[in-house]
Order: structure tokens, then C-alpha cells, then sequence
């Protein structure tokens, strides 16, 4: 076996340990113990969900990684053509069976694939997005199938977990049940290399001094103490702070 045999194996075996562990995933809700610490995460979301939907209408969307919580019935919703690729065969009838029950099945589209690997002509799309999802792929193997299928000026916006944070890292060792082996949180050699697929790689950070509010998140104080943690965040989080890369997530654009 040649040494192109044996990476063609390894990441065939990746692939087959994501699916099993998204179908999982989805079919059992094994990630509700950390909803906890998404509670804080409102921002980036909806950050993250005011640039998916920004002037969507009439155009091709692409969401790397879908389900319940699609990206893709908003952006259908507001008038775009949209398409939902995941490795999980389960997480692709979720999906379309959701579409079906909001009325908009005309509008979207659902289909198991390889985001590594995807079966679209070149130029297919004018926005590539996904939540959660760069983190699990080969990300040279990734950013230039997104690259690929984006149309001119075009652009893809990915919300993801950063790995610099010690105490999140801390974390993430005491419960690999919550995440899969091949996972890993980008780091800033990872947005780095962006650059060498895109013309503009533009970055916003999140959540860092907001994290001291999960544990008053059954209290009356929580929605102050987030308040004021994204407050200091926007000073220590900033693009030219040296703090930024200690977040927990990042929104990132990636321009054609």
C-alpha cells in the first residue's frame, strides 16, 4: 500500500467515525449537557445568522452541516435557494423532514456528501455557511471546495470553537463523550491558511470575559452578567487585541 493509500484509508475511516458519531448525535440529543455554556453564546449567533441572512434573497446558499437547527430554513424563508450537505444520513432527514413541515420544501434541498469532497459544479453558490463544522474537516481539503464552488464575490461565514483557552481546553479533555476524536478547535494557524485560498479573510471574536456569567445562568443576574462580559469582550477581543485568540468562538468571512 502506497503512502496515498493509507491517507485515502485514514480519512475514509475519519469520515465513517463523523457519521456515526453525528447520527448519534442528532438521534439522541447527546449534547444537551453543554447547553449551559451555549447559553451565553447569543451574540455570535446572531452575528453569525445576520451575515448568513444579509441581501440572501434570490440567491444559491450552501450549508456545510445540517438539521433542526439549519441555517437553511431562514435563508428559504427569506427568498434564497437552499441547499443542506451533511455527513449524517440522519442529521439529512431531520432536515428535510423539518423543511417539509415549515412549507418549504420548493426551497430547499437536502443531501448526504462529503463537505471535503463536494458534488457541485464549480461557481454553484453565492454563500457557503456552517456552524460548528470547519472544525470537524481537513481544512485544506475544505476551504478549497468552498472556494471552488463560490461564485465571484461571493463569500462562505462559518461560526467555530477556537482552541487557545486553557480553561476551555481543560474542559473539552474531562468530557470527550461530547465531542469526536478527530474534532479540533481552530487555532490561529488555521485562520491564517484561509489566506491562501481567499482574497479576504475577515475575523470577529466572542466570548471570553462573558463565560464568568454560566454559572448564574438559573439566576436573575445572568442576562446582566452576560451584558456586561460582552461589553468588556468588545474591548479585549478587539482585532488588534492579543486577547482575541483566547475566545471560545469565531466568526469568520471568507471572500472570494
Amino acid at each position: 500500500m502506497n503512502d496515498t493509500q493509507a491517507a485515502d484509508l485514514d480519512s475514509d475511516a475519519r469520515l465513517a467515525r463523523e457519521a456515526a458519531f453525528h447520527d448519534t448525535r442528532f438521534a439522541e440529543n447527546t449534547r444537551a449537557a453543554t447547553d449551559k455554556f451555549y447559553a451565553i453564546t447569543r451574540s455570535s449567533f446572531a452575528f453569525y445568522r445576520k451575515r448568513v441572512l444579509d441581501d440572501v434573497a434570490g440567491k444559491a446558499l450552501l450549508e456545510y452541516g445540517c438539521g433542526t437547527g439549519s441555517s437553511a430554513f431562514d435563508a428559504a424563508a427569506a427568498g434564497a435557494h437552499a441547499t443542506g450537505i451533511d455527513i449524517s444520513p440522519v442529521a439529512i432527514e431531520m432536515g428535510a423532514h423539518e423543511a417539509a413541515s415549515r412549507g418549504l420544501s420548493d426551497r430547499t434541498h437536502f443531501r448526504v456528501m462529503n463537505a471535503e469532497a463536494l458534488d457541485f459544479p464549480d461557481a454553484s453558490f453565492d454563500r457557503v455557511c456552517g456552524s460548528g463544522i470547519l472544525h470537524h474537516l481537513d481544512l485544506r481539503k475544505a476551504y478549497a471546495e468552498i472556494a471552488r464552488v463560490l461564485r465571484p464575490n461571493g463569500y462562505g461565514i462559518f461560526l467555530e470553537p477556537l482552541g487557545h483557552n486553557p480553561l476551555i481546553n481543560w474542559y473539552r479533555r474531562r468530557t470527550p463523550e461530547m465531542r469526536t476524536e478527530d474534532e479540533h478547535p481552530l487555532l490561529k494557524a488555521d485562520l491564517a491558511l484561509a489566506q491562501q485560498y481567499f482574497s479576504n479573510v475577515r475575523s470577529r471574536f466572542f466570548h471570553f470575559a462573558a463565560l464568568g456569567a454560566v454559572p448564574l445562568r438559573r439566576s436573575f443576574l445572568f442576562k446582566p452578567a452576560v451584558a456586561i462580559g460582552e461589553g468588556v469582550d468588545r474591548v479585549l477581543l478587539s482585532s488588534v487585541s492579543p486577547l482575541r485568540n483566547q475566545a471560545w468562538m469565531v466568526v469568520t468571512e471568507l471572500h472570494k
